[in-house]
């Protein structure tokens, strides 16, 4: 009989999807909290912005590539984990015992694998809108950076926000993003094994506090240019 090696055993097991879930969305959190302050920067004028998005671009190409496998693949296993582990769950509880727990459970918790799905069809959406630009065309947008032909991302930002619907769907995706980072920062303390009677409710407070302040400051970029507080530049 083949024997089954330790790890390949935790992973196979609930307890070790529930660290790769917790290890993965880590990741995922480290990621919107920077790209969050990469992107509050337009409050500091086109050049700022601008000087931002052009060190991203002019990172070594091995570099940057890798970060973009490195993330797809901690979305990927994200994803795959937390099917796997609704899939069990639903399982291993009856119906008397899940419409009990039902009632205990948070919104959140109870609405995680549907926000998680919306959540990943806005970032399918927000890729083809900025990156991809398949949404609106924005190549023909250019800055002088210290004497550099550069993309205008400021200009970019600006415009998109310009279109109301996209600007509300965006502040919709975000208040669910962040409900949903809120919870899965909370579970992966717990997962981890640092929620206990002691600490729980700092972790909580902690996980709602890290919701709301990613929440403000996404939300912040689009209600500042459709009220005008951001300006596009003269001659785009």
């Amino acid at each position: 009989m083949e024997q089954i090696s330790p790890f390949k055993r935790l992973i196979a097991s609930s307890l070790g999807k529930k660290y790769l879930m917790a290890l993965t969305g880590f990741v995922l959190v480290g990621f919107v909290i920077a790209h969050m302050l990469g992107n509050i920067q337009i409050f500091l004028g086109p050049e700022a912005i601008n000087t931002y998005a052009s060190k991203l671009q002019n990172l070594p190409i091995a570099i940057k590539w890798g970060f973009r496998l490195f993330l797809l693949t901690a979305v990927a296993i994200h994803v795959w984990t937390a099917v796997l582990l609704t899939i069990e769950n639903k399982q291993a509880r009856p119906n008397n015992y899940a419409d009990e727990k039902t009632v205990q459970a948070s919104y959140a918790s109870r609405t995680m694998p549907i926000t998680g799905l919306i959540v990943l069809c806005f970032i399918i959406f927000h890729i083809l809108h900025y990156t991809a630009q398949v949404i609106f065309d924005y190549k023909d947008l250019h800055y002088d950076l210290n004497g550099e032909h550069m993309h205008d991302v400021y200009s970019m930002m600006v415009l998109g926000f310009s279109h109301w619907w996209v600007s509300i769907f965006y502040i919709i995706a975000m208040g669910l993003l962040c409900m949903h980072l809120s919870h899965g920062i909370s579970s992966m303390f717990q997962s981890m094994g640092w929620s206990n009677e002691k600490w729980r409710g700092v972790l909580k407070i902690t996980a709602i506090l890290i919701g709301a302040v990613l929440f403000i400051g996404f939300s912040s970029i689009p209600v500042a240019i459709m009220m005008g507080m951001i300006k596009p530049i003269i001659g785009h």
